[in-house]
Order: structure tokens, then sequence, then C-alpha cells
């Protein structure tokens, strides 16, 4: 018996050897294909990063030429026009922007040329969901020049209400004037408008 166990003894190690050589080759196999699997998510994340990118630059583009039309015509910052626009519609995906051409969350009240939309306030120091009537555009441009007149017109109760947005004499001021003057509930409008015109470069077009 004893001379059998020392011939099954090295067929024994090298099944153990074996089994080991094995588990190595397949946790190689498995660790090549993770980072193959990584690198593809990798390459992915980055393409659609730079897909946003673009995204964005093509937004700031395609109204920009109309923004400077309506600094030169109405005297409101080309800067302020196109930051206000990428806030309030989310880069042109927010529901109101993007099925109703209101880029800048301009209110109404005839229910004909509005839709009633669930909208966030910034009331008593806290952020609430509310319903309100929000004007439909035929085209982002019609939203625009609503949005200079707006400036120019004032409202029913202030013909100068904005005066101050229109004769800033740089986008900080224009920001700051327009939380003064009641155009947004947020306490932190200001800041966010002058992060994006500077993370965008947005100055480069006004007059």
């Amino acid at each position: 018996m004893a001379k059998r166990r020392k011939k099954q003894l090295p067929v024994l190690v090298s099944l153990l050897i074996g089994f080991i050589l094995l588990s190595i080759g397949i946790v190689s196999v498995q660790t090549l294909m993770t980072r193959h699997e990584l690198a593809q998510e990798a390459e992915r994340a980055a393409s659609q990063s730079v897909a946003a990118r673009e995204s964005k630059q093509g937004f700031i583009r395609r109204l920009a030429p109309y923004a400077q039309v309506l600094d030169k015509q109405y005297q409101v910052r080309a800067s302020i026009t196109l930051a206000q626009a990428i806030l309030e519609s989310d880069w042109g995906q927010s529901t109101l922007a993007s099925q109703y051409h209101n880029l800048f969350g301009i209110k109404g009240s005839n229910p004909s040329t509005t839709k009633l939309l669930e909208t966030q306030e910034y009331v008593n120091d806290q952020w609430v969901t509310v319903k309100a009537r929000f004007q439909v555009y035929d085209s982002d441009v019609a939203s625009m020049k609503a949005h200079a007149l707006l400036f120019v017109n004032g409202t029913d109760w202030n013909k100068d209400q904005y005066l101050a947005v229109r004769q800033a004499r740089d986008y900080k001021t224009a920001a700051y004037a327009l939380k003064a003057a009641g155009y947004a509930t947020d306490p932190d409008y200001p800041a966010k408008l002058i992060r994006v015109i500077e993370t965008y470069d947005l100055a480069q077009y006004d007059g």
C-alpha cells in the first residue's frame, strides 16, 4: 500500500499544479477582459463628454449672432442674454425651451398664448414647486426678442424696472441689477450668471 501511495503522489502534485496554472490563466483572461471593458467605458465617456461640449458650443454659436443684434439695438448685453438662456433653458433642453421656444422662463397670463407648467420658486428661504403660465413662442429668436423688449419696456407697474440692467457698463453689474430688479427669486442668480459668462467666455460677444 505504501508503494502505491508513493506512485500516486506525483500524479496528485501534477494535478494540483495544473489546477493552479489553469486558475491563474482564467484570472489573467478575466483581468484582461476587465481592463478592456474599462478602456471601452472610458472611451465612451470621453466621447460623450466631447459631444456634450460640442453641443453647448453649438448652442452658443446658434444664439450669439442674434444676441449681438439685440445688444446693438436695445443695449441688452449679449453675454447676459446668452447666460440667461443657458441657465433658464438648461442649454435649450428644458421642456419649456424645447417644446415652446421659451428660453428665459418668461411668464404670461393669456391662456391662448401660454402653457401652464410647474416651476421652482424661492419663497421664504426655501425652494417650492408652483404652477405658472409661461409664454409660448414660434421660435428661439422670437423668445430672445421678447426677452430684450421686456428689459426695454419694463413691466405694467414699472416701465423702468430693468433700466439699470441696460445701463450697466459690464456684465457683472448687469447680473446684480437683474437680481435687484426682481427678475429671479434665486438669491444666487447673479453669481450663476457670472460663472456661466466667465466659463464660456460670453463677454466676447458684448458690443
